[in-house]
């Protein structure tokens, strides 16, 4: 899955591909490179991010689905109803919902799409101040199988669980779920992993008091992409195809798999 984010404030990437056009350029080159999803956002939900109202999201995010559906499978990257309904009628199969909530598998079960339900502690505001658990990855696998079991009975056909690496969640927090990989899906249920340029990252690789900017956490989020596809995770969601996929296919793994 290929980060696209129509944003001037997402964390990594935030304005590069504001304009439609630089868009949909991107997302063509993505899908050369080898992405099988390309997931468009119009709201950051970085820590800190301030919300975005739905009509500005909408504006953003359809006319770079609209430029893409033809070429590759959408999601949208949106907790906002009103949004993922614009989306699909514009051409996007899945709904990627940070909020996990009741409505937005509403939306994706009414629309024939897929959806991805993810955890996450809070809200992007305040969700890094001091998250806590007693058991993180039963907490979390909880939370995942109480939405999908959720998702089955508004009638969603296609289901993915993403524990939400970084969404509430603190460094220890993210490398115990990253372990537990293969306990927080199932046979029917696909896990999503995003750890791609996140703050974790820039930690690990730190040297001294210096912490790598997100563009050069390349092979921080290489490597831990390539741990979650060797722990079971169907998907990863990346800012580098070209390198995840060359990564991917060296250790004779398949970049995604299939979901009837």
């Amino acid at each position: 899955m290929g980060v696209l984010n129509v944003t001037p404030d997402s964390f990594s990437d935030g304005g590069r591909w504001l304009d439609p056009r630089a868009a949909i350029s991107r997302g063509l080159e993505m899908v050369a490179e080898g992405a099988d999803v390309i997931d468009v956002g119009g709201e950051s939900t970085r820590p800190g991010a301030v919300p975005v109202p739905a009509e500005v999201q909408i504006e953003r995010v359809v006319p770079v689905i609209r430029g893409l559906a033809t070429s590759a499978r959408i999601s949208v990257d949106t907790r906002h109803p009103a949004v993922a309904e614009a989306a699909i009628s514009a051409g996007a199969t899945l709904v990627n919902d940070v909020s996990a909530s009741p409505e937005m598998a509403k939306v994706a079960a009414s629309g024939g799409a897929g959806w991805v339900a993810m955890h996450m502690q809070g809200a992007p505001q305040t969700m890094q101040a001091a998250p806590a658990y007693g058991d993180v990855v039963a907490e979390v696998r909880e939370f995942l199988m109480s939405r999908a079991a959720l998702g089955r009975e508004v009638g969603v056909s296609e289901i993915w669980v993403d524990p939400g690496i970084g969404f509430g969640k603190t460094l220890d927090h993210n490398l115990a779920l990253l372990r537990a990989v293969g306990e927080l899906g199932g046979p029917d249920l696909p896990v999503l992993i995003g750890t791609s340029r996140k703050a974790f990252l820039g930690k690990l690789t730190a040297t001294g008091e210096e912490i790598p900017a997100p563009e050069d956490r390349v092979e921080a989020s290489v490597a831990t992409a390539v741990w979650s596809v060797l722990q079971g995770a169907a998907m990863v969601r990346v800012h580098d195809v070209k390198e995840t996929v060359e990564a991917l296919r060296l250790i004779g793994e398949p970049v995604m798999a299939e979901v009837a």
